[in-house]
């Protein structure tokens, strides 16, 4: 026997269809509507169709989200950001980052949800972000997020952060890193030598370097010291992450201290370096020899192509992204992670020029 059609669809006089709708025109209660979406083998086939074909009818849709949350749980993972979204998609860095988050997020059966700023602040943004857990990326310094998302009791694990005691993490050895691209330089016979830096903002002058940035300058400068050499000896400019402030840096420091070697902590402003140098007429590495932290993929296209600390980037956000969800469902946890670099030496290093008098 076929199931009952259902009758004229009713007229609400309002915008959104709702589960009640459904109900009525289905003639069934509104709990038999929810076991039709959620548990299906609650019901007769021939109920449940009829309550289907009545859906259907009326363009209705559970509201999955509400269904979710009403049950503590969104299957989503939440990645909070450091920058707002139109800096973080320029940045290639994030797109391995987030393939890597990406793929366990697929393997799990996760979404993801990116959470940038809101009006500034990575901490306003956390009580409107439908997420069952976060990745946390560059907390250089803490404003209460820690312990806002402790009180909430949302699961987190930091990345590219300040270490944090029973706190999970997962980070590289940026000190080893900088410390052997530096080391590289100074062994070709460097010693008028720029460190192009990322700007570390207006907190530096009072807490200093943080996170990731304080360990990379930690690591140059014990290169320096084991070559009788300090910070001072080098020319430190601090800019933007972006290429063009590359660029625009290193006509600057051509223009004034004139460097046989330029160490950049990212490669996005070794590529503009690099652009800038070839712009000015000088050659890459005879002239000015320019190395990069990342090995982005382009650092394999660049031309010459760029000698650069590699750090494995989706691998930080697949071991990321494990972490958060063993934590999520209360496993066994992993409280530190420190995944290891290597320096990849290409064509953009050579000798330092020899200086006739």
């Amino acid at each position: 026997m076929s199931p009952k059609s259902p009758g004229p669809a009713p007229t609400t006089g309002r915008g959104r269809v709702t589960s009640t709708d459904v109900a009525k025109l289905a003639g069934v209660s509104r709990s038999a509507v929810s076991f039709a979406f959620n548990s299906p083998e609650r019901l007769s086939e021939a109920t449940r169709d009829r309550i289907m074909a009545a859906a259907e009818q009326i363009g209705y849709s559970p509201n999955t989200l509400a269904r979710m949350l009403q049950a503590g749980q969104t299957q989503s993972l939440g990645v909070l950001l450091p920058q707002n979204l139109a800096k973080i998609m320029e940045n290639p860095y994030y797109a391995r980052f987030l393939t890597g988050v990406g793929q366990v997020c697929d393997e799990q059966g996760y979404t993801m949800l990116l959470t940038p700023p809101l009006r500034d602040s990575m901490l306003k943004a956390i009580p409107y972000a439908a997420v069952d857990g976060f990745i946390v990326c560059g907390l250089e310094h803490d404003r209460g997020e820690v312990a806002e998302l402790q009180r909430r009791g949302i699961p987190f694990v930091l990345v590219d952060s300040s270490p944090w005691e029973d706190v999970p993490s997962v980070d590289v050895d940026d000190r080893a890193g900088a410390h052997e691209v530096t080391r590289h330089i100074l062994d070709l016979g460097h010693r008028r030598i720029a460190l192009l830096s990322i700007d570390p903002g207006p907190e530096r002058a009072e807490r200093g370097y943080r996170g990731p940035l304080a360990r990379r300058m930690d690591g140059v400068a014990e290169a320096l010291a084991e070559a009788g050499l300090a910070l001072s000896d080098v020319t430190l400019t601090e800019v933007p992450c972006t290429r063009a402030d590359g660029y625009r840096a290193t006509r600057a420091l051509m223009a004034d201290s004139a460097p046989t070697a330029i160490v950049a902590l990212s490669d996005i402003l070794a590529f503009g370096a690099i652009n800038a140098l070839h712009d000015l007429g000088l050659r890459v590495p005879e002239d000015v020899t320019v190395t990069g932290f990342d090995d982005l993929p382009d650092a394999a296209w660049l031309r010459p192509r760029l000698t650069s600390v590699r750090q494995p980037i989706s691998a930080k956000g697949r071991s990321a992204a494990d972490f958060l969800i063993s934590a999520i469902r209360d496993e066994d946890q992993h409280p530190h992670q420190l995944l290891g670099t290597n320096l990849i030496v290409r064509d953009s290093s050579g000798r330092a020029p020899v200086v006739v008098d």
